[in-house]
């Protein structure tokens, strides 16, 4: 049921997990928290929304009206929607991707996760992360033995750099966690989202016909 790199239905299921919401609401709360991965708004939220709600991730449980607006159907996420929601978002952490955008996504939503669980998927995510850099480093090993100039490594020493890179940044991360520096109660998430959606106040971009 997963959708690979289906971000912006990723994104809603996270932020309907923290409480119920209306597309608009949803609309400027990835305007106002910079969530920049998710593209193509305000159409692409629409949609996703009707994918989760037609995949029973998310159903309809009120409509709310503000001001003289239309009357907007509020959503709220489901229990297949919250095991789908942890299923999605520990893939996107676990595994790299040449895609950046998926890690972003990943570690933007990553409170949507228990500690524990965002805990091991970092684990799994630097093992792989190693055994790319040190796969890398056997290469250049090899291109060097065998005397090829060092214009041919250019392209796996960027790679190595950027790989190493990220590597260093999930440790750092582990090293957080596993400190207790870094944690996110759910009392923390709630609070959070509240303060984005109070100083959120303007019209999101490109708005669409209230759902």
């Amino acid at each position: 049921m997963a959708q690979r790199h289906d971000l912006v239905g990723l994104t809603v299921l996270a932020l309907l997990s923290v409480r119920a919401g209306h597309p608009y609401e949803l609309h400027r709360l990835i305007v106002d928290t910079h969530k920049d991965y998710v593209t193509g708004l305000p159409r692409s939220l629409y949609h996703a929304v009707e994918r989760l709600a037609r995949d029973e991730l998310i159903t309809p449980s009120a409509t709310a009206r503000e001001g003289r607006r239309p009357e907007r159907t509020v959503y709220e996420i489901t229990a297949e929607g919250r095991q789908e929601l942890a299923t999605r978002l520990r893939r996107l952490l676990e595994r790299p991707d040449p895609d950046r955008r998926v890690l972003v996504a990943g570690v933007s939503l990553i409170g949507a996760l228990p500690v524990p669980e965002a805990r091991r998927a970092l684990r799994i995510r630097a093992a792989a992360l190693e055994a790319a850099v040190g796969g890398l480093d056997a290469h250049l090993a090899s291109m060097a033995d065998n005397g090829l100039p060092e214009v041919l490594a250019l392209e796996l020493e960027y790679e190595r750099a950027v790989q190493a890179a990220e590597l260093a940044w999930v440790r750092g991360v582990l090293e957080r966690l596993e400190s207790g520096a870094l944690d996110w109660p759910d009392t923390v998430k709630q609070s959070l989202l509240e303060r984005a959606s109070e100083g959120g106040g303007h019209e999101p971009r490109g708005q669409e016909a209230d759902h």
